[in-house]
């Protein structure tokens, strides 16, 4: 006799292996929508908080939720739902202004309505020289054999937030501006490594950005490699994950 309950269990096992698919999907869509994002660093402008081969989880519930904390952005609604306001200091990952397609990550150094400028490569705001401190060097390794020498400051912001900054050269490009005006609804980023860094002081490629284009505040760093090294090839991680960065906070 031959049996008819065979061709059912496979596709109850089909239709279940489906279902279980969809259900992954659904829950890992909702907590990058509404948790955490992962973002990976690709450049050196956050240096040395943020290194080139970081992985960070960003918190989207930080600042609430506009249209860009959606996957491609869709233009559902406009201005932001449950919004808060980041602090000086954060580390923030958000969308650039003139082109929303690209994410970028910096440190918030100016509030709406806040004067900055760049004097002699010291940050003031609101007419004031934020307080600065020599913090000897860091060792800038660029995973290609090479290692640089590189000035350093610690930096406290008028909230008391303190941070390294670097100092590539002096009499840098960025280091002496005009007073920039923080339009209402916009915040001044930049980058720590100061003189390697396109940010707001670039009026023409980054500017003031928008409350709506926040993503998130930079968290935890739950995953690290040396520069210069992929992530996924795994049999090098004895010697190539930074063991020390791993499951860190982000300050």
């Amino acid at each position: 006799m031959t049996s008819t309950t065979e061709p059912k269990k496979q596709e109850g096992g089909l239709g279940e292996t489906v279902k279980v698919i969809l259900q992954a999907f659904l829950i890992a869509l909702l907590i990058r929508t509404f948790l955490f994002q992962p973002f990976n660093i690709p450049s050196g402008s956050m240096k040395e908080t943020l290194l080139v081969g970081d992985y960070l989880f960003v918190s989207k519930f930080s600042y609430g939720y506009s249209r860009f904390s959606l996957p491609l952005s869709p233009p559902l609604f406009d201005g932001r739902i449950l919004g808060s306001t980041p602090d000086r200091g954060d580390v923030v990952v958000f969308k650039l202004p003139r082109d929303e397609s690209t994410d970028y990550i910096k440190r918030v150094i100016g509030l709406p309505g806040d004067e900055i400028q760049m004097i002699g490569g010291l940050l003031h705001i609101n007419g004031v020289p934020v307080q600065r401190v020599d913090a000897g060097y860091w060792m800038d390794d660029e995973g290609n054999g090479r290692v640089e020498r590189v000035k350093r400051w610690t930096e406290t912001l008028p909230n008391g937030v303190s941070y390294h900054t670097l100092d590539l050269v002096e009499n840098g490009f960025y280091d002496n501006t005009d007073v920039y005006k923080v339009p209402p609804g916009h915040y001044f980023m930049m980058g720590d490594n100061r003189d390697n860094s396109t940010d707001s002081r670039v009026l023409s490629q980054v500017g003031y950005v928008p409350y709506d284009n926040l993503i998130g505040r930079a968290q935890i760093i739950f995953f690290s490699v040396k520069e210069g090294d992929a992530a996924w090839q795994f049999w090098k991680w004895p010697w190539t994950v930074r063991w020390n960065r791993l499951f860190s906070f982000v300050r």
